[in-house]
């Protein structure tokens, strides 16, 4: 897919994409989210969704960013450091609830963008649903 090599040379990108189950990932060392959002928008690719996951206790959260190029899915894995990422919302409004949603569950702040609850009441702090915390 001549696309792979367009956004990875554009993203400065030396890693190579992996085909896994019909699907092209990539994790990078280093990611620009931000720029990785307007490289896919450039390419017309469409924000599919974010996963969010922690492995162990203590280790960073994990972050797939999926998009979809005409049938194509592509994935950029990526971990929050200090569980702080800049938000996509303004470049991709798709972004907005699964963005929410992380924030909630993961204690992730994506810096830019201003939540509104989705599950949580006043006064609940957010991570308390998915972190993997100490006994």
């Amino acid at each position: 897919m001549n696309d792979l090599h367009q956004i990875s040379s554009v993203l400065g990108l030396s890693e190579t994409w992996e085909e896994k189950n019909g699907s092209w990932w990539i994790a990078p060392a280093a990611l620009d989210i931000r720029l990785m959002a307007a490289v896919m928008r450039s390419h017309e690719a469409r924000f599919v969704t974010l996963t969010a996951m922690q492995l162990a206790q203590d280790a960073p959260i994990r972050l797939d960013y999926h998009w979809d190029i005409n049938g194509q899915l592509l994935t950029f894995t990526t971990y929050a450091q200090g569980n702080q990422v800049p938000s996509i919302v303004d470049l991709c409004e798709a972004a907005d609830w699964v963005e929410r949603e992380t924030h909630e569950n993961f204690s992730i702040d994506f810096t830019g963008h201003d939540y509104e609850p989705l599950l949580l009441r006043a006064g609940d702090a957010s991570g308390l649903q998915l972190r993997k915390e100490a006994p």
